[in-house]
C-alpha cells in the first residue's frame, strides 16, 4: 500500500477515546483492505481506519475531524464500481467504516417498514423481511457484502427496478451525521410529509460527499409466494422492447425484473464460471431473462407466463424459449446473469465498463449507434452488453484487443469511453445510472453536467460542508 501523509498522533488517540482503540485501525496490513478498491483497480491509502458502533461515536468522531481538518471517507461494504468508498493516496483521508452498526433496530409489519443501521448487511434486511411475511426488493449482486448505507449513498439500482424503483424510492427516513457532527433525526416512517424540503434525497445518491447516513427507514411490500422465471430468445433489442409490453399485456405489473442479454456475455459466463451451461438448444444473438412474482400462491402465475410466452412465439417476438421448473432452476438462469461481470473479470484484457441509461424506447438504436461508432474508432472492440433493459439501464461494456489491466496507461485512458458516453449525451442519457460518479468519473461529470447544474450542485456542497471534509475529490471536482 502506498504510504499515507500522517494525521497527529493526538488525533489518532483522540478517537481512540472515542470508539475504543481495537476499533482504530492503523497498521498497514490491516488498513489495506478499506484504502483499495475491491477491484483491483485503484489502490489508495490511509493513516486510519475508525470502525464506529453507534451514531453517538460518529457524531463524536465527525466532530473530532471537523475540529482538526481531518478529511474522512465514509465506508459501506466497499463494494462500489466508482471508487467513492475508498480514500485517495497520500492525502491524510481517515475511513470511516460503518460495519459495527449492524443492528436492525426495528420492523413494522403493519406499517410496512424496517428501520436499519447503515452498516446491515443488504441480504440481511432481505431476511429480516421475510422472516416477518415481508419483502425487501432491492437485489443486486453484491447483496451478500453490500451495506445498506452504501446502497442509499450510490443510490443502487438491481434488478427489481422495474416494478419498485431505485433505492431512492425505497426509503422513508433517514438519520445522518452532518459535517460539523451534528446529527439530524429524519427518521420518520411516514408515506406522506409535506412539510418543506424533502431533505433525504439530498444525502441519498450523495455518494458520502455531504454527511454520512447512520440509520434508514426503509419500505416493505408483501412477500411473494410465486414467481416464475424464464429464459428468452429474442430477434434483437427492438424486439426485447415489443416483448416487454405483450409481457405487461398479459401479465400486468407482476414484471419484476426484465434483462437483456447479449451472446457474448453467456459465452463469457459458460468459459469462466463453473457450473453453467447454455439454457437453449441452439445459440442465438440477444436474450431476456425475466420474472415475475405474485403475493398469492400456486401455478397461475407460471401459467400466464406460459401463455404470453407462446403469443410472443407466434408474433415472432420471441425465437425459443424455457420457463424454470423449479426454484433451483431458477438460480441457474439467474446465476448466469449475476456471474456476467466475474466472468468479464476473469477474461484478459481491459474491460471498460459503461453504466448508462437512455430512454427505454431508444435501447435498440443507441446500441447499434453505439456499436457503429465504437468500430470506427476500435475494429476489434468486443462488446458486452447487458442489463436492466425495461428501466433503460445499460451495462454497455468493451473489451480492446492489446491493452492489459495491468497497464496503468490503458486503465487511465478514456478514449474508450468518450466513444460511448458521447452517444449516450446525444441520446438525452445518463453516463451513470446506477453505480454513481466517486472518483471514477469526475471529469464526465464536468464535461456532461450543464454549467448551472455544477454550480448548484457546489452550493449545495459548501452550504453543509463548508471545508471540504466529507469524501473530498468524489462526485464533484474540488475547487
Amino acid at each position: 500500500m502506498p504510504p499515507d501523509t500522517p494525521i497527529p498522533e493526538n488525533v489518532i488517540q483522540r478517537l481512540r477515546a472515542i470508539v475504543g482503540a481495537h476499533a482504530v485501525l492503523t497498521e498497514a496490513a490491516d488498513v489495506e483492505p478499506y484504502a483499495n478498491d475491491w477491484r483491483g483497480i485503484y489502490f489508495g491509502s490511509t493513516p486510519a481506519v475508525v470502525r464506529p458502533a453507534s451514531t453517538e461515536e460518529v457524531m463524536a468522531v465527525v466532530k473530532l475531524c471537523a475540529e482538526t481538518g481531518t478529511a474522512i471517507v465514509p465506508q459501506g461494504g466497499n463494494t462500489g464500481m466508482c471508487m467513492a468508498s475508498v480514500p485517495r493516496v497520500g492525502r491524510g483521508e481517515i475511513v470511516v467504516a460503518l460495519g459495527r452498526m449492524n443492528r436492525i433496530r426495528s420492523l413494522d409489519s403493519l406499517n410496512n417498514t424496517l428501520t436499519a443501521e447503515a452498516g446491515v448487511v443488504l441480504a440481511n434486511i432481505q431476511q429480516a423481511a421475510a422472516d416477518a411475511d415481508r419483502f425487501f426488493p432491492l437485489s443486486l449482486g453484491a447483496e451478500g457484502s453490500c451495506t445498506i448505507g452504501g446502497n442509499l449513498a450510490t443510490n443502487a439500482g438491481g434488478v427489481n427496478v422495474l416494478r419498485y424503483g431505485n433505492t431512492r424510492e425505497l426509503v422513508l427516513g433517514l438519520e445522518v451525521v452532518l459535517p460539523d457532527g451534528r446529527v439530524w433525526n429524519g427518521l420518520r416512517a411516514l408515506r406522506k410529509d409535506n412539510t418543506g424540503y424533502d431533505l433525504k434525497q439530498l444525502f441519498i445518491g450523495a455518494e458520502g460527499t455531504l454527511g454520512i447516513i447512520t440509520a434508514a427507514v426503509l419500505k416493505l411490500f408483501a412477500k411473494p409466494n410465486a414467481s416464475a422465471t424464464a429464459w428468452i430468445a429474442v430477434p434483437g433489442p427492438d424486439a426485447s422492447l415489443e416483448l416487454l409490453a405483450l409481457l405487461r399485456r398479459h401479465c400486468g405489473e407482476r414484471i419484476n425484473a426484465f434483462e437483456l442479454i447479449s451472446r457474448n456475455c453467456l459465452d463469457l459466463v459458460l468459459k469462466h464460471i463453473p457450473g453453467t451451461r447454455d439454457p437453449l438448444a441452439a445459440p442465438h444473438d440477444w436474450y431476456v431473462l425475466t420474472e415475475l412474482a405474485d403475493a398469492k400462491a400456486g401455478d397461475a402465475l407460471r401459467s400466464e407466463l406460459e401463455n404470453a410466452l407462446e403469443a410472443a412465439l407466434e408474433a415472432r417476438l420471441a425465437l425459443d424459449a424455457t420457463v424454470a421448473a423449479s426454484g433451483a432452476q431458477s438460480q441457474a438462469l439467474w446465476r448466469i446473469r449475476e456471474t456476467i461481470p466475474e466472468a468479464a473479470r476473469n477474461e484478459p484484457g481491459m474491460l471498460y465498463r459503461h453504466d448508462i441509461s437512455v430512454a427505454v424506447s431508444a435501447i435498440p438504436k443507441f446500441i447499434e449507434d453505439a456499436r457503429v461508432a465504437l468500430t470506427e474508432r476500435f475494429p476489434r472492440a468486443g462488446i458486452i452488453c447487458f442489463g436492466h433493459v425495461g428501466d433503460g439501464n445499460l451495462h454497455y461494456n468493451a473489451f480492446v484487443p492489446g491493452r492489459s489491466r495491468a497497464d496503468a496507461t490503458a486503465r487511465e485512458a478514456h478514449d474508450v469511453t468518450d466513444v460511448v458516453y458521447d452517444v449516450v449525451h446525444a441520446f438525452g442519457g445518463s453516463f451513470s445510472a446506477e453505480h454513481g460518479v466517486g472518483l471514477a468519473k469526475v471529469a464526465e461529470l464536468k464535461r456532461y453536467k450543464s454549467p448551472l447544474e455544477l454550480e448548484l450542485m457546489h452550493a449545495i456542497k459548501r452550504t453543509l460542508d463548508p471545508q471540504g471534509l466529507m469524501n473530498p475529490g468524489k462526485v464533484l471536482e474540488e475547487p
